[in-house]
């Protein structure tokens, strides 16, 4: 591109503006009526849809953080270990095994998590830890004994 003047190369932007707009319009592309077609209120709202972006992956990862927590924890008491003590029996014993995989254990393969729990009531009981605590199976809570029975 040939400039006459140096005031006419500042004044031009080029496709450099053709391209900024378009990284917009294009995220802005499922949104309604002139927040999507008007550049100067589609950029105010994406910038806010980005900001809650942001804040729902981090919400994301905290709720799937309790799901697993729950699932872990409802294993637990159907095989009658806390969860405290299930955790530091499988920790004593070099089981490094994170939350999202002991949750699935805990839906997907129950005879799997169940030998975890016998691994970690005897590791308890061995190691005469103070805070163990070995549960009785509650009648309240349905296991998939009570329901084969």
């Amino acid at each position: 591109m040939v400039f006459t003047t140096a005031m006419m190369m500042v004044r031009s932007r080029g496709p450099d503006e053709f391209w900024r707009k378009r990284k917009i319009f294009k995220i802005a592309a499922h949104f309604s009526g002139r927040r999507r077609n008007c550049y100067s209120i589609a950029i105010k709202a994406v910038h806010r849809a980005l900001q809650f972006a942001t804040i729902g992956r981090d919400l994301k990862k905290k709720d799937m953080g309790q799901l697993w927590d729950t699932r872990i924890k409802a294993g637990c008491e159907e095989h009658g270990i806390d969860l405290p003590t299930f955790r530091e029996s499988l920790s004593r014993c070099d089981v490094q095994l994170n939350r999202k995989v002991l949750a699935d254990l805990a839906i997907w393969e129950p005879s799997s998590f169940k030998a975890l729990s016998e691994l970690a009531k005897s590791i308890a009981i061995s190691y005469e830890m103070p805070q163990a605590k070995i549960l009785k199976p509650s009648a309240t809570v349905v296991t998939r004994d009570l329901l084969l029975k």
